[in-house]
C-alpha cells in the first residue's frame, strides 16, 4: 500500500522525470531514501543527453548506494521511482542489496501507453521487477500519479516526433 509519505517522495520523482523529459531524456526520476526518511541521493534519466544507455536513475542510485552505503543501510533504504524498474535496473537493485521499491507507474502501463502512441517497445522485454528480482518488496502503481507520468512520456514522445 502506498502511504502519504510514499506519495510525497513519488511527487519528487515526477518532478525529476519532468526535468528529464524537458532535457530530451526519457521521463524517469528516482529518489533513494534512508531508513530514517532522509533523501540520500536522487537522479533523473540521462541516457539521451549523455549518450550512455546505463544512465537510468534507478541504476545510478544502485551504483551510488553500493559505493557509499553499508549493506545494512542499503537493505533498509527505499527507492522511489516514477516508473517500474527495467530488468537492468531491477537486477542492479537486487545485486546492490537495496530494500523496498515504490513506483508511480508500472512497466505494463508503459507498454500500453507506448502501444497506444505507436512508440517502439525497444529491444528489452518489459518484465515486472519481481520477475527479475523476486525477493524485493514492491509497491505500485500509484493511482493518479501514474496519469502524470503518462502525460510526461507523451510530451517527450511528441518532441521526438516533431
Amino acid at each position: 500500500m502506498i502511504s502519504e509519505t510514499d506519495a510525497r517522495y513519488l511527487r519528487r520523482c515526477i518532478e525529476l522525470a519532468r526535468q528529464a523529459a524537458q532535457a530530451g531524456d526519457g521521463a524517469f526520476g528516482s529518489v533513494l531514501v534512508g531508513a530514517t526518511g532522509e533523501v540520500l541521493k536522487e537522479d533523473r534519466n540521462r541516457t539521451v543527453t549523455k549518450g550512455d544507455v546505463t544512465l537510468h536513475p534507478e541504476f545510478t542510485l544502485a551504483k551510488w548506494a553500493q559505493d557509499n552505503l553499508s549493506s545494512t543501510e542499503r537493505a533498509s533504504s527505499i527507492v522511489y521511482t516514477s516508473g517500474e524498474h527495467c530488468p537492468m535496473c531491477a537486477a542492479a537493485h537486487a545485486y546492490a542489496g537495496l530494500g523496498r521499491i515504490v513506483y508511480a507507474s508500472s512497466a505494463e502501463q508503459l507498454v500500453q501507453w507506448k502501444t497506444q502512441s505507436g512508440i517502439s517497445l525497444g529491444s528489452v522485454a518489459p518484465l515486472p521487477i519481481n520477475q527479475v528480482a523476486p525477493s524485493i518488496p514492491v509497491e505500485g502503481p500509484a493511482p493518479g500519479l501514474d496519469d502524470e507520468i503518462r502525460e510526461l512520456h507523451r510530451m517527450g514522445w511528441g518532441r521526438k516526433a516533431a
